[in-house]
């Protein structure tokens, strides 16, 4: 008997070494829809073998279980080509030139997108694929481009034939490549390529740059535009052989690369010290849904693959109408943020719990729910009452930032007048009864003579919750090299925000500014003093980390940037929670 029907030698193989396959990113391909058939080019997921990834073709359903489920077992996704979108879901009348619609697959390929987008898996769009992510994310399709209307500029005539009748693995035109793009680093600034369409994108949308054209302007290539890893093509690579795989090998990587990010997020825990979204409880945001007004909320938790946060009672120094309800005093302000965090934790509690401790943020992580830890934004809670530091203890509140954007009772600000020339005698006293308590002292927002003060009051290290380097941004509220060396040398640590204002003076800040203040204050102070905490909601967020669903993109940058598991664990986290544990130990 030969070996091609022998199952036995097979399995023998399979079974004779130990694991019996190496790790492959599995990546989700949607399938078309035809004569009752769930169909799909043999093209694709070949390319996805050859590339060494694992393809798994995702029926045209449009059910949310269906899609959350599978959404939560691939690592990168590819939409694929095939029939033309109804243009009603772009709230538009059919022109007389469109082609076939296909309805099976237009609601479940547009959820599966937006969804796949807000949990930050790696897309390739294919053709229709690249429509797909245009129609799904806030772009708009042309009907047909032989339609003059495609163009503002009615007199431009079409001159390349985009539905080709050579055999599909012959390119047929060229495409010219934008620089320094993702698409340019695959394929330098041109590329022959293969058409069957004609549809195409119109617009891209605010989430996508377009990065490559054919010569008569049709747009042949988006990605995007806030570092996340998605890529949409015109033309079909799947025919390409090892030209179009290069695509489909950036995609396998990029996969590989998420699942690094999921799998180390399933052993770490993740902490972002600072958020100032209970500012937003007064609008009536629900935490349980997935609310655009703010930055934090379950869904975002989930997406982001996030464990926990502190989320601060914020209070002006000079609150403008509005901020603080009339006839509340900044401790009953205080103590309704912590009441409306309670309430929210009751609703959900299978999901969600308070942690006081890094002993209860484990066990939540454990068993599945996410963290809220409390803190206070600006000593002037305690209302120059140094007896309601105690009062704020036993509600569990783990760190006070001793001021804001003004000076108050207990210490200059960063943007103060210098009445105290440092931390004044209350001031002194709040520190030495905060360390008595076990709260850890916060000074960001703090004056640099306050910062150096309070490093000598405090018997315990203190922390900077939310600050970056004046080496790289020049503004008051930032730390100097100096200061960063002071605080390590008393064991503290500074956590790096997102704050556009506080990464850069000039442009928009993103996520590779981020990473360039992270890396600062690892090269001054080194890797055990550093750590993260956003200001969500507090003016925080920039491209690449725009809200709580986006953080696990920092892990991914860090891994790409070969930072090793135990240090992205001393940075998401233990770093802060070595300073907790040693001020709530103290007590």
């Amino acid at each position: 008997m030969t070996r091609q029907f022998d199952l036995k030698s097979y399995l023998d193989e399979i079974y004779s070494e130990f694991p019996e396959s190496n790790h492959q990113p599995i990546i989700g391909l949607t399938a078309n829809y035809s004569d009752l058939d769930a169909t799909i080019r043999s093209a694709y997921y070949k390319q996805i073998v050859k590339a060494g990834g694992t393809p798994l073709i995702i029926p045209p359903i449009a059910d949310k279980n269906v899609i959350i489920n599978t959404l939560e077992h691939i690592d990168a996704l590819v939409l694929t080509g095939g029939a033309d979108y109804n243009p009603l879901w772009a709230g538009e009348q059919p022109i007389k030139e469109l082609h076939n619609i296909n309805k099976e697959r237009d609601l479940a390929e547009l959820i599966i997108t937006r969804l796949a987008y807000n949990r930050q898996i790696p897309m390739l769009g294919i053709c229709r694929g690249i429509q797909t992510l245009a129609m799904a994310l806030d772009g708009r399709v042309e009907q047909d481009i032989e339609n003059p209307l495609v163009n503002e500029d009615k007199s431009l005539k079409k001159h390349i034939k985009h539905s080709q009748d050579a055999d599909r693995s012959e390119p047929t035109h060229v495409v010219n490549i934008q620089d320094n793009s993702v698409l340019s680093d695959i394929y330098g600034n041109s590329a022959f390529v293969n058409t069957f369409h004609h549809q195409a994108v119109a617009a891209p949308g605010n989430k996508f740059h377009v990065v490559a054209t054919s010569p008569d302007g049709v747009i042949e290539a988006i990605e995007s535009c806030e570092y996340k890893s998605i890529i949409g093509v015109q033309w079909h690579p799947e025919w390409l052989g090892d030209e179009g795989l290069k695509l489909f090998d950036w995609l396998v990587k990029r996969g590989d690369e998420f699942n690094r990010a999921k799998q180390l997020h399933n052993k770490i825990l993740t902490l972002d010290s600072h958020c100032d979204t209970p500012m937003f409880f007064p609008q009536g945001v629900k935490f349980d849904h997935r609310d655009p007004r703010i930055l934090y909320d379950l869904h975002k938790m989930y997406e982001g693959h996030q464990d926990a946060v502190t989320m601060v009672a914020y209070l002006p120094q000079k609150p403008k109408p509005g901020e603080i309800p009339a006839g509340m005093s900044p401790k009953q302000y205080a103590d309704s943020i912590f009441n409306q965090i309670d309430d929210i934790i009751a609703a959900k509690s299978n999901y969600v719990s308070l942690a006081r401790t890094s002993d209860d943020l484990y066990r939540n992580k454990a068993e599945g729910r996410k963290s809220i830890m409390i803190g206070i934004e600006n000593g002037l809670a305690i209302e120059n009452n140094i007896e309601n530091i105690e009062h704020f203890a036993k509600r569990g509140v783990t760190y006070i930032t001793l001021c804001h954007n003004g000076d108050n009772d207990i210490c200059d600000s960063a943007r103060g007048k210098n009445t105290h020339g440092g931390v004044s005698e209350f001031g002194e006293k709040v520190i030495k009864e905060m360390n008595r308590l076990g709260v850890m002292v916060d000074l960001s927002h703090g004056g640099e003579k306050s910062f150096y003060d309070a490093l000598e009051i405090s018997s315990m290290p203190i922390v900077c919750s939310h600050s970056n380097s004046k080496a790289l941004c020049d503004v008051p509220r930032n730390l100097t090299d100096d200061q960063m060396r002071a605080l390590a040398a008393k064991g503290g640590v500074a956590q790096v925000t997102m704050y556009h204002g506080f990464l850069r003076k000039e442009g928009e800040a993103s996520i590779l500014d981020a990473i360039a203040h992270l890396e600062h204050a690892i090269d001054i102070m080194g890797i055990e003093h550093v750590g993260i905490g956003t200001d969500f909601d507090g003016d925080g967020g920039i491209a690449g980390l725009a809200d709580a669903s986006e953080l696990i993109n920092f892990t991914t940058m860090l891994l790409r940037r070969k930072y090793k598991e135990e240090d992205i664990r001393s940075i998401w986290g233990s770093n802060w929670l070595r300073v907790m544990d040693i001020v709530q130990q103290h007590k």
